[in-house]
């Protein structure tokens, strides 16, 4: 239990401490408080075996700061580098840092940080769900579909370049704000992504990371500067998103598609919110790849039944969608819509762009939709041979298991 605990915490916490340590210390010492942070963890893990504080995050907050001057002394810069934070003025100073709006301009303070220009874009992401959402390497390789040790490459260089940059840990403004901004919205919604669908092999679905992404996007609207159209589109699509999560899988923990979910359980509330997020984002002439993926996700929800799906609706949403940004993953999408459709013939010119390298590690989506439209055609060997592709490439166990289930089905019609 202990340890489920303090899992649970550090996801949750230490973004937020690591955030207001470094408004206290200065990112110069970011390295040193994120070992910092690293070691209080360890050392919760160890002493609440025999009892748990009270408040294990104000414990977990105070210790972190303590470990950060026991090292700082042994470093002998106490003195010439840090304020004197155990007493007097400087005591109330410090603790007003960890009120809760402080705490989330903090936060607000290490996004824009890790989405500076200065820093390559991919080192940012990495960076980003480093120090903001408490991941480890081997969640943000998972989440980027990269190696460990070129996620410690990345880590290393944004570090490098927040020192050589000398950046202030503050929120740009004026023009510098939209351009990060942006940066800001794609981290965010590559946490979200994970969280609703998984790379780790076992989990299909990670909630805690779909609320921490919704969270720090709720941050942004409470602030003024950064409350935009597309931020609001933005939370509004993860809303839409997340009112379907308990529907993914059924009782079994088999993966449900769209087709097979049980409508009555979305979540409605996550729905309603969704709807009021859109109602504000789309107050602008001009719309994000947000507004419409919102408008998409929307338009799957309205449909009380799947039958009732407006495809063509959708198809043009993703075609707007594309033409904003064009992306292999939009065509391929857009191939399963006409499929839907049973415009077969647009579905294969789509198909027709696409190679299965352009996926990755998601290279079994592309194998799979081109088995299904092999099945519509009735070419059932073909729908075979690419579902063993897909088999071939799946990682994840529940993925796998409803990729066999298909195969099952294909076999089944095969000719005798």
């Amino acid at each position: 239990m202990e340890t489920k605990l303090i899992d649970h915490l550090f996801r949750y916490h230490s973004g937020k401490m690591v955030s207001v340590l470094t408004r206290i210390f200065g990112l110069s010492y970011l390295e040193i408080i994120e070992d910092a942070v690293q070691d209080t963890f360890i050392k919760a893990s160890l002493s609440w075996r025999a009892k748990q504080p009270d408040n294990p995050e104000a414990w977990l907050t105070q210790a972190a700061k303590n470990r950060v001057l026991d090292i700082f002394r042994k470093l002998k810069t106490e003195q010439k580098h840090l304020p004197n934070i155990n007493q007097g003025t400087n005591t109330i100073a410090i603790n007003e840092l960890f009120l809760d709006n402080e705490i989330e301009d903090a936060q607000l303070r290490m996004i824009f940080t890790a989405c500076h220009p200065n820093l390559d874009s991919r080192d940012r992401i990495s960076f980003a769900l480093k120090t903001v959402s408490g991941f480890s390497i081997k969640e943000i390789a998972s989440a980027l579909l990269a190696k460990e040790d070129t996620i410690k490459k990345r880590l290393v260089r944004a570090r490098k370049s927040i020192q050589q940059s000398k950046l202030k840990f503050k929120i740009p403004q004026g023009k510098a704000l939209p351009q990060r901004l942006e940066s800001v919205m794609e981290v965010l919604y590559l946490i979200f992504n994970e969280g609703f669908h998984s790379n780790k092999k076992d989990t299909l679905i990670r909630k805690e990371l779909c609320g921490e992404a919704i969270r720090l996007t709720q941050m942004l609207l409470k602030n003024e500067l950064t409350r935009t159209p597309e931020v609001y589109a933005l939370c509004a699509l993860m809303c839409f998103h997340s009112a379907r999560l308990d529907t993914k899988t059924n009782t079994e923990n088999e993966l449900l598609d769209l087709k097979n979910q049980d409508r009555s359980l979305w979540f409605f509330p996550l729905i309603e919110l969704g709807n009021a997020m859109m109602t504000k984002a789309v107050d602008t002439d001009e719309f994000s790849c947000y507004h419409y993926e919102a408008a998409i996700a929307a338009e799957h929800l309205r449909a009380t039944r799947f039958e009732n799906t407006n495809w063509d609706k959708i198809l043009y949403w993703y075609q707007c969608l594309n033409t904003l940004q064009p992306m292999p993953t939009n065509l391929l999408t857009m191939a399963v819509v006409c499929l839907q459709s049973k415009n077969y013939s647009m579905a294969k010119r789509y198909l027709d762009q696409l190679k299965p390298d352009y996926f990755e590690q998601r290279s079994y989506l592309y194998f799979a939709t081109l088995s299904d439209y092999y099945h519509a055609k009735n070419k059932i060997e073909k729908a075979i041979e690419q579902i063993n592709y897909a088999l071939h490439a799946v990682t994840n166990t529940l993925e796998k298991e409803y990729l066999q289930k298909k195969k099952s089905k294909l076999l089944a019609l095969k000719k005798p």
